[in-house]
């Protein structure tokens, strides 16, 4: 089949959603545009930010696009194209778009209250404890896997320590990288001071993206991947500790720009060249490297269909910056739908790429895709390593934009699972644990440990826990929309098929680690090949992870539905 059939149908369907799905949702729940936004209400320079609706949208879209949509939507097409594409489109319209929308939304009408605190006053203390827990877990396995694909993109040497063949584009991607972060903190402090809008923002954002590629390209630095995991922890500690605007803003608006002219090269690429699907449309329900489509398939696509990632977003930081909650349905809805685009485009950049025999094309999915779009824009005249160190830098920046997001809400995590209402008084281990270093060196100190499992064996717990914690946030939008009096019968679905999706991947996980344990166990290691140490962080770590996220989701759950008996319709409004 063509591609650009495919492109062109998922495009209509998306557009479709938010026109008609997303403004009826919006109509359903109720947008006040006079109303004061939390932003505004507690504006304090730091995380409470009045901040243009489109600058929001752009750092939602730049925090969720992460690896998922590119890594999972690639991998998954295993089981062929068409139930990637029917489960992108029809997770990204009623499942993953409504819950980012609804987390959003929630917040907004809660003073800017993260996820967390919105469980506490809907679910209780302890199902907000429970949460809590679980979403710093979360965060460190977020941190470890996209933590692992950023320094292993830059890496410029292979297991025998020669150069590979890409060494000098990978080390000019990664230079690109740094001076990103360098020129975001020159846009901070410009636009802290003038306080550029419109065009001119824009217009330095281009500024700063050319010269950040200019000095890249001629200037690479030639670094091994642990070199290059520890610059990317050094990074995010600081995207974690520094007020939004200085930092993660100014990014986030850059990136953007980057996003849009790289999903421009793939549809104009697709367009122009409209190439074969290759991949097999079907190749039946179980795979032998992936397993069976149910539940598998909906764990790997992540993502690009829906991401309880996501949600922690809406709620932790864009909530705290929208100025006006008539931008909430582009910022919460908006940009789940066009990352369910994204996963589309890569799902046919990767059918492109295949063999004509359907043979899928080699390296991973960051690689096929880089390649792919690259080859895109050499079709237009670009030299061969601009866009090869363009496109090297695109995929790398959806891992770090979502990085430097997780290792904030992780850090916030971390700091309410231990914080109280009287923290003046509170004990001096507790003040410790919630203090802003503190509590961020922790959490990535965890996910720097997690980082030695690698991102491709923990990829299906990522997948697993990020999709049952979706289910965790929708159940609670269920009775936060209850007692508010507004509708929630188009979350019952999604929260029920998620559940079951979740727990079921979560236990095949588990029973394959207890086999992969046991045969470690029954059989001689070779002398230098692995060690029982290796064994354990590979399998143990992991299997330990599994258990907990198993526990503390039933035990959530359990609280949930218990809220939901017990609460009355409409009873917030009549207090």
């Amino acid at each position: 089949m063509n591609t650009l059939v495919i492109v062109l149908i998922a495009a209509v369907c998306l557009f479709g959603a938010y026109t008609l799905y997303g403004r009826w949702l919006a109509n359903k729940w109720g947008i006040d545009p006079t109303a004061k936004t939390p932003a505004v209400v507690h504006e304090d320079g730091r995380d409470y930010v009045p901040t243009n609706g489109w600058t929001v949208f752009a750092h939602q879209f730049s925090s969720i696009a992460g690896a998922g949509p590119v890594t999972g939507a690639i991998q998954a097409a295993a089981f062929g194209w068409l139930p990637v594409l029917l489960w992108v489109l029809l997770g990204g319209i009623f499942f993953g778009a409504v819950t980012d929308f609804g987390a959003l939304y929630a917040s907004v009408k809660n003073d800017g209250k993260s996820m967390g605190m919105l469980i506490e006053k809907y679910i209780g203390k302890t199902g907000r404890k429970l949460f809590l827990l679980f979403c710093w877990l979360f965060c460190g396995i977020v941190i470890a896997a996209f933590a692992d694909m950023v320094a292993g993109t830059f890496n410029a040497y292979g297991a025998d320590g020669a150069l590979v063949d890409a060494a000098q584009t990978n080390g000019a991607a990664g230079m690109v990288s740094i001076m990103f972060m360098v020129f975001a903190v020159v846009f901070g402090l410009i636009q802290k001071k003038f306080n550029f809008s419109g065009w001119k923002e824009s217009v330095i954002s281009i500024v700063f993206i050319v010269l950040s590629f200019a000095i890249g390209a001629n200037l690479p630095i030639i670094l091994g991947k642990a070199a290059w995991s520890y610059i990317t922890f050094v990074y995010i500690f600081f995207a974690a500790v520094l007020p939004m605007w200085l930092l993660k803003q100014p990014r986030d608006h850059m990136t953007t720009f980057m996003f849009v002219a790289m999903i421009a090269g793939a549809v104009v690429g697709l367009v122009v060249a409209h190439p074969t699907m290759n991949l097999p449309v079907y190749t039946g329900f179980t795979n032998e490297k992936l397993g069976t489509m149910f539940p598998i398939l909906f764990v790997t696509v992540a993502c690009g269909a829906v991401s309880g990632f996501h949600s922690l977003v809406s709620s932790g930081t864009s909530s705290k910056t929208v100025e006006n909650e008539k931008d909430m349905l582009k910022v919460g809805y908006g940009a789940m739908i066009l990352e369910s685009l994204l996963a589309v485009l890569a799902l046919c950049v990767a059918g492109a790429a295949a063999a004509a025999d359907g043979t899928p094309a080699a390296g991973t999915p960051f690689q096929i895709f880089s390649r792919g779009v690259a080859g895109f824009f050499e079709m237009f005249g670009v030299p061969a390593y601009a866009a090869t160190v363009f496109m090297t830098m695109c995929v790398s920046a959806l891992a770090l934009t979502s990085l430097d997001a997780v290792a904030r809400i992780g850090r916030m995590s971390f700091q309410e699972l231990f914080s109280v209402d009287d923290m003046e008084h509170a004990e001096g281990w507790r003040k410790l644990f919630c203090n802003v270093y503190f509590s961020t060196f922790l959490t990535l100190a965890f996910g720097f440990l997690l980082t030695k499992i690698g991102y491709a064996n923990i990829w299906p717990l990522f997948g697993s826990a990020n999709q049952l914690l979706s289910a965790l946030v929708l159940a609670t939008l269920c009775v936060f929309l209850k007692v508010t009096g507004r509708s929630n019968k188009m979350l019952f679905p999604p929260l029920i098929i998620m559940l079951c999706v979740t727990f079921t991947a979560l236990v095949q996980r588990l029973i394959a680690m207890v086999k992969a344990i046991s045969t470690a166990a029954s059989v001689s290691i070779p002398a230098g090949e692995t060690t029982w140490g290796a064994v354990f962080i590979a399998n143990g770590l992991q299997l330990i992870l599994a258990v907990l996220l198993i526990v503390l989701g039933l035990n959530i759950v359990f609280h949930s539905f218990s809220a939901y008996k017990k609460a009355e319709h409409n009873s917030e409004a009549k207090i």
